[in-house]
């Protein structure tokens, strides 16, 4: 077994930034006003705040991110494109004239809509109709739908989630239309870690959601009856009242068992996070409670974390326990240079605060590899891992890249190979 090399390095530097507000300074005293939040590094997972994250709570629509990802997912197998047309369902018709629920306006009933149309209209306006539409073309009714969603997010290593719809509404709202064994006022119940682990999956597997969910206004049945602007409830994209730049999505959700709820994502100083905010303080009275919560969350994390590059592309490692050449056997060459695959940078603290990181090579300097060796061949495997009490998500633990080798080495002739190998067991065994 190769023997692995640890490079501990104790953070004891400090990066000025300039976050695009106020930066809370009291570290140890922080709370996010709201019953559970989390923040996370969207690349790896690295929790960077948590405040009662296991805890299942009513999320509302913040649900409508797994049946976009749900959607998505597809999309991309072929089972469905964004040209199809669907017609909507009794049950969804009937719920788009139900001035409780969060919808667009259907003018005629039999009326089909693209899944590009739907899919916006579940993402920017928080249409439950829309949600439900996808949810019965995917799995053939919302039951099943439902069912196929419990399935991914246990896949994803979710097992406390209380889902009964694909829209985040309160059952009461939906009349017989209920999911089999649940109550007439059943709700779906996340805790803040399922979120963003959703979160998380939904933006690295399918980046392109965010070509949506950044915008504010999106025209909807354009050539049709039921023609009209969709319009965000994400009070934090451009132009809007809690407008923060970098912000670009992703859902909000609000009933009476969830409170006001948000998911969001942003990108500053380098890194992209992803925050949750379920329940916030002071909703009743204050429309942009959860946005204002969502803003001082992200002040907090943008004025605590950083992004440190560790590696550029093709260059060596700034570390003296970094291997930059390997011994080859069976080779034309009895050496190979490695350099790292790609530039590499890792969330880390501000402050010295007793946290450290490790970095891991899987092997050390002249170790051997076989040849033939391919330019560009991922030979060492380096890891990184920070080691704090906040941890990562379930699932996740760091972060990877290789060190490839920097030119190919074809294999020696088979006599020179048979001699090397004699050679070595003679000097091995007599």
């Amino acid at each position: 077994m190769k023997k692995k090399i640890f490079l501990l390095v104790t953070l004891c530097f400090t990066l000025i930034t300039t976050p695009l507000v106020s930066v809370v300074s009291a570290e140890e005293t922080f709370d996010v006003p709201a019953k559970a939040a989390l923040a996370i590094d969207a690349s790896s997972g690295k929790v960077l705040y948590a405040k009662n994250t296991t805890s299942p709570m009513g999320v509302a629509s913040i649900t409508k991110i797994i049946t976009i990802y749900m959607t998505l997912d597809a999309i991309k197998k072929g089972k469905l494109t964004w040209d199809d047309k669907v017609k909507m369902s009794d049950y969804a018709y009937n719920l788009t004239q139900n001035p409780e629920a969060s919808n667009i306006a259907v003018m005629n009933k039999d009326e089909a809509f693209t899944v590009r149309d739907l899919f916006n209209a579940a993402m920017i306006q928080s249409a439950n109709s829309a949600a439900i539409t996808l949810a019965e073309k995917i799995g053939g009714s919302e039951p099943k739908f439902v069912n196929l969603m419990k399935t991914q997010l246990a896949y994803w290593g979710i097992t406390d989630a209380k889902l009964v719809n694909a829209s985040g509404l309160n059952n009461s709202v939906l009349g017989e239309n209920i999911y089999p064994g649940s109550s007439s006022t059943d709700e779906n119940e996340l805790s803040a870690q399922d979120v963003a682990i959703i979160a998380q999956h939904l933006i690295a597997d399918f980046p392109e959601v965010l070509d949506t969910t950044k915008k504010a206004t999106e025209p909807f049945d354009a050539d049709g009856a039921s023609k009209q602007t969709l319009a965000t409830y994400n009070y934090m994209l451009p132009g809007l009242p809690a407008a923060r730049s970098g912000v670009d999505g992703l859902k909000t959700g609000t009933t009476d068992l969830a409170g006001a709820c948000f998911v969001a994502t942003t990108v500053q100083n380098g890194f992209r996070i992803i925050t949750v905010v379920l329940n916030a303080d002071n909703a009743n009275t204050d429309d942009l409670a959860r946005f204002t919560a969502t803003g001082e969350l992200m002040n907090y994390v943008y004025g605590t974390w950083q992004s440190h590059t560790f590696a550029a592309k093709g260059i060596k490692m700034d570390s003296e326990d970094a291997p930059t050449k390997l011994t080859v056997v069976d080779g034309q060459r009895n050496q190979v240079n490695v350099v790292p695959e790609k530039d590499f940078s890792a969330v880390i603290p501000m402050k010295s605060t007793g946290i450290t990181t490790a970095i891991k090579f899987n092997k050390k300097q002249n170790d051997k590899v076989t040849a033939a060796i391919a330019k560009n061949q991922k030979l060492v495997k380096v890891t990184f891992h920070i080691q704090d009490k906040l941890g990562y998500l379930p699932g996740f633990d760091g972060e990877n890249l290789h060190l490839i080798a920097s030119s190919a080495v074809s294999r020696s002739n088979s006599v020179k190979v048979m001699w090397n190998h004699f050679v070595e067991f003679v000097n091995d065994k007599l």
